[in-house]
């Protein structure tokens, strides 16, 4: 047998996505690996373990991982699954590497290749491998569908006999990938929607899914590199501050979407704001589990202000539509780790110069490489002359991150310079 793949049961944070589906699976197989999944790996996604099996893939056990040579994952692995994996062993998943530096240089310790698949470049090549995109489209998706659920009235304007009932109103602030979709969505249920974004050109997206953009004189455009948002500056923030706390005191459903990447996430809804909004008003922050965009929010909670607002801070919203959501996130994961393959010789053979390896590969051959988190892991020293070549030039290449606010929950992204710069694609809006 060639090379093996082992897709695990999630372990950590009561994930109920899976790295792989019977269609990866079987292209997998067709690659020339070996695949191993994880008895009632994807359950919890509608996958059985039969859909593995008639896929091509064997159902195993947690020890298998100790024979992979690949590892496919939707969250860092843990300390005890690390134990498990042998040394060399390639991982991919979403690290979230930010703030847990420590896990970052375990990573390195245990020897293990680990590939950030939130850090992918945003080029055209690498469309179907983002999966910050694939998640924060349903992300978006399900902000709606939560906030349509603890709404305690109709959203479309409906015209009866016995009366008319008013659209819901609906505010969405970032129109990033999941504001975009947020904004689909609630135009379909037919609320009444407005978005707003630091960005002049969203507006245009904005306006071609019919909702009505809004945003201040003052602040004209804070669009930065590649597509991203600058930082605003005081004053641009104070505008900003004083048009969204007019706006959103008439609004039945606020949505907030916005992101920084290793940083807190951005205060966008005050608790004075709150208390404007009447009661049975809703607002779904899409990004507590990075602090939050809106004062009151509280991660895994949905809170009931003194005046009657419901604030939801739902953990990991993806995986609140896990069956849609694993079946996007393993193509993203296959489409990754075939560009890692040798066709005619149908094993790994990493190009440690690709883009897509510089900008995603965390560590290698016992040292943390990726030149944002090189300086901070002591001690991850590499074990041989194996590690990626030109790391320095890479390093010198990204030592000046673009500051950004990606749109869905838990959606961070790192602005990876290379030593090329191809075309980039627009990315349908990360605010």
């Amino acid at each position: 047998m060639g090379q093996t793949i082992f897709v695990p049961r999630e372990v950590a944070g009561n994930e109920p996505r899976v790295a792989a589906s019977p269609d990866t699976v079987k292209r997998l197989v067709g690659l020339g690996f070996g695949v191993t999944v994880e008895k009632e790996a994807g359950s919890l996604s509608r996958i059985p373990d039969e859909d593995f099996k008639q896929a091509g893939a064997a159902i195993g056990k947690a020890a298998d991982a100790a024979r992979a040579d690949v590892v496919l994952k939707l969250r860092r692995p843990t300390d005890a699954e690390l134990k498990t994996y042998r040394k060399g062993a390639v991982v991919i998943a979403t690290m979230d590497p930010y703030g847990n530096e420590a896990e970052v240089a375990a990573m390195a310790k245990a020897g293990i290749t680990a590939f950030a698949m939130e850090f992918m470049p945003r080029i055209t090549r690498a469309q179907s491998m983002d999966v910050l995109s694939s998640q924060a489209n349903l992300a978006g998706y399900r902000a709606v569908i939560d906030a349509a659920a603890e709404y305690d009235r109709a959203l479309p304007m409906m015209m009866t006999a016995a009366g008319t009932v008013p659209a819901a109103k609906v505010f969405v602030m970032g129109a990033g990938v999941a504001g975009l979709q947020a904004i689909a969505t609630a135009r379909r249920l037919g609320a009444v929607v407005t978005a707003t974004d630091v960005r002049a050109a969203a507006g245009e997206q904005v306006a071609s899914l019919g909702a009505k953009f809004i945003m201040t004189d003052a602040l004209k455009d804070a669009s930065g590199e590649g597509g991203y948002a600058r930082e605003l500056t005081d004053d641009e923030k104070k505008a900003q501050a004083e048009l969204v706390a007019d706006h959103i005191a008439k609004q039945d459903i606020v949505i907030t979407t916005a992101l920084i990447p290793g940083r807190p996430a951005p205060r966008l809804v005050s608790g004075e704001m709150v208390k404007s909004m009447r009661p049975g008003s809703i607002i779904v922050d899409l990004a507590v589990e990075r602090g939050g965009n809106v004062e009151g929010a509280k991660a895994g909670e949905v809170v009931t202000t003194a005046n009657g607002v419901k604030i939801l801070g739902h953990l990991n919203v993806p995986g609140r539509v896990a069956a849609s959501a694993s079946l996007l996130y393993a193509r993203n994961l296959f489409a990754f780790l075939e560009t890692m393959v040798d066709k005619e010789k149908k094993a790994l053979a990493i190009d440690f110069e690709d883009e897509l390896v510089k900008a995603t590969m965390l560590t290698h051959d016992g040292a943390v490489v990726h030149p944002n988190f090189a300086g901070s892991a002591k001690g991850t020293e590499p074990a041989s002359k194996a590690a990626p070549k030109k790391a320095p030039a890479r390093r010198k290449a990204a030592a000046k991150p673009a500051s950004e606010k990606a749109a869905g929950a838990g959606a961070k992204r790192t602005s990876t310079a290379s030593a090329r710069k191809p075309a980039t694609r627009k990315s349908g809006g990360e605010a």
